[in-house]
């Protein structure tokens, strides 16, 4: 497969502090690829610096094999990387609509309403709650809102950071199914998330992130296996 991202030795500093130290991956064309690690590894200001929100201090990133490393965040999104932030992120005041329509804001076509009929296939509860504010929806709508508008930008590199996080457990095996449908449907996806368990389960390939650095790195289903992983992460 075709690589789409490449980063080497990327760094990112807050001040004096590291929070990414030299970290090199690839994503390819096609693929669900997990970032998993503790909280404070470094694996969602990796993504940050992926989508121009924190500027590497060091190293480079390709995106289709042209430089994205010092472009800023809008010029990212309209080159095709769309991020699903931890938190969610959504304009609470706005309604469900008027989030999604910002999720296309970059693009002039007219396949939009198309593109959200096919959120509403994926989240029906969205469409039931259409005129709705989105800050009165649920912690899971509001992650599955989070995601629909991500996808209506019709991003070619899709980030989730942390989807599960504050989610009941139906909800979250929930999301993780529609994760594992977009990904099937040949979305290219760059999952971080704590629960390393899920992670893998949906993932190719993962990459072990501790204290900024990618220690590790195998196809899941051999990292699922992996003495050390499950002892660290899969409470084992």
């Amino acid at each position: 497969m075709p690589s789409l991202l490449e980063a080497r030795n990327l760094t990112v500093a807050y001040g004096g502090i590291k929070a990414v130290k030299d970290a090199s991956f690839e994503i390819n064309e096609g693929e669900l690829v997990c970032f998993i690690g503790a909280n404070g590894a470094g694996k969602s200001s990796l993504l940050k610096a992926l989508c121009g929100m924190a500027p590497a201090t060091h190293g480079a990133v390709h995106f289709q094999n042209q430089s994205i490393t010092h472009l800023p965040a809008h010029e990212i999104v309209r080159r095709g990387i769309a991020l699903v932030p931890e938190g969610r992120g959504i304009f609470s005041r706005m309604t469900v609509k008027e989030n999604l329509e910002m999720g296309a804001y970059a693009r002039n076509d007219p396949s939009i309403n198309e593109d959200m009929g096919k959120s509403f296939a994926l989240f029906p509860r969205l469409k039931e709650r259409l005129r709705q504010q989105a800050g009165t929806l649920s912690g899971g709508e509001q992650q599955m809102l989070a995601i629909a508008r991500a996808l209506m930008g019709r991003p070619k590199l899709l980030l989730l950071d942390e989807p599960s996080m504050g989610l009941a457990p139906l909800m979250v095996q929930k999301i993780f199914e529609t994760i594992r449908d977009v990904s099937k449907a040949g979305m290219t996806i760059l999952l971080v998330e704590q629960n390393a368990k899920l992670a893998l389960e949906v993932s190719q390939r993962g990459y072990v992130m501790e204290s900024g650095e990618i220690t590790l790195t195998d196809y899941a289903v051999a990292l699922a296996a992996n003495p050390e992983v499950r002892r660290a992460y899969l409470g084992e």
